[in-house]
């Protein structure tokens, strides 16, 4: 009987996931201009707004990988394609991150670069003749 009652709670949870990640894909879409508004009837595009959504979808695919069902996981990752699809085409084929800047403006980092690269401490110039000291040469 605890079997059953462990079946259909994973069941249940299933389903809740996958209507979460069904409501988030439908939030990203109507910013897409794919669904209409439901208060002006008419589609509408915030591609700030629906990129929040997409990096949430993202967010959750990261952090649940490896604890989804087969069911949840292709769901997931087909809907996050199929948004990140459509955002790249509303958007001319160009990511926000790569719009002009202004004249006379520094770019900012994305935050995927700042998160890729990772930081290199300062060498001072002990650390530069310590490791000239010990380095060895093979060869030469």
């Amino acid at each position: 009987m605890p079997e059953v009652q462990k079946t259909t709670a994973l069941g249940e949870m299933t389903q809740r996931f996958i209507e979460f990640v069904m409501m988030q894909a439908q939030q990203a879409a109507m910013f897409l201009g794919r669904i209409p508004n439901p208060q002006t009837g008419k589609p509408e595009v915030n591609l700030e707004i629906a990129r929040m959504f997409i990096d949430q979808l993202e967010m959750i695919h990261e952090k649940t990988r490896g604890n989804l069902t087969t069911e949840e996981s292709e769901i997931l990752t087909r809907v996050l394609s199929d948004l990140q699809l459509t955002f790249v085409q509303a958007s001319g084929g160009a990511e926000p991150s790569e719009a002009p800047e202004a004249p006379g403006e520094q770019p900012s980092p994305s935050p995927e670069s700042v998160a890729a690269a990772p930081e290199k401490p300062a060498e001072s110039p002990a650390d530069s003749e310590s490791r000239k000291k010990f380095t060895k040469s093979y060869g030469a």
